[in-house]
């Protein structure tokens, strides 16, 4: 069984994390971040990797800290798990629909961590004119920031330390209007990349270099 466990204390965040990419889907994520909760879940039962995750944080300042270090323990976790990565697929990538949105999201696990990003978010303040002391939309604009409890910028933030401390290439583009089905679209198209990419199917490392 290819397993990890990783724990992360800091000042900001006290992160237990255990991982199995042979597992059934099965997760039990207890975060102070409902909606990262909610994304998580969804990675773990489209991956079918099973995922235990406690964590808790400085939310009472932001979601930044707490975020970052998930995504820095679930990275670093993956690429625990993966060891020397002998006879793996390496690369997978999935297209996902969900109701508005589309995902399309690509991994190759070649031990280089980059993550390109795009998913699609509009700018709620575009049309805001600070000098303008009638505009009505400010208040609309300052709820845009974030969905649910989960702040905009952080989504894509999770993405790259994910896939920087995973030490995996990701690309990720998403198109769409509802912002939720966005993500969650992102979030299912990763997990079904992974799956794609972890699966054994050689006794060889699949690299012209002999490793990865």
């Amino acid at each position: 069984m290819r397993t990890s466990k990783i724990s992360r204390k800091t000042k900001e965040t006290d992160i237990e994390l255990e991982l199995n990419l042979d597992g059934g889907g099965k997760a039990e994520v207890n975060t102070p971040v409902n909606f990262l909760n909610h994304m998580l879940e969804n990675l773990s039962k489209h991956s079918r990797f099973d995922l235990k995750i406690n964590a808790k944080g400085d939310v009472e300042v932001d979601d930044h800290h707490t975020v970052e270090d998930i995504a820095i323990c679930l990275g670093q976790a993956l690429d625990k798990a993966l060891g020397d990565k002998k006879g793996i697929a390496r690369m997978g990538h999935a297209i996902v629909p969900m109701d508005d949105s589309l995902a399309t999201a690509a991994v190759d696990l070649s031990g280089r961590g980059y993550g390109a990003v795009d998913l699609g978010f509009l700018d709620p303040f575009e049309f805001y004119d600070p000098f303008d002391e009638d505009w009505e939309g400010i208040a609309e604009a300052v709820k845009e920031v974030k969905i649910g409890d989960l702040s905009k910028e952080n989504v894509e933030h999770f993405l790259e330390t994910l896939a920087v401390n995973g030490k995996f290439n990701l690309n990720v583009s998403v198109f769409g209007e509802n912002d939720h089905h966005k993500v969650e679209a992102c979030f299912k198209a990763l997990a079904k990349a992974l799956y794609d990419a972890t699966r054994i199917i050689d006794d060889e490392v699949v690299s012209t270099k002999g490793v990865v």
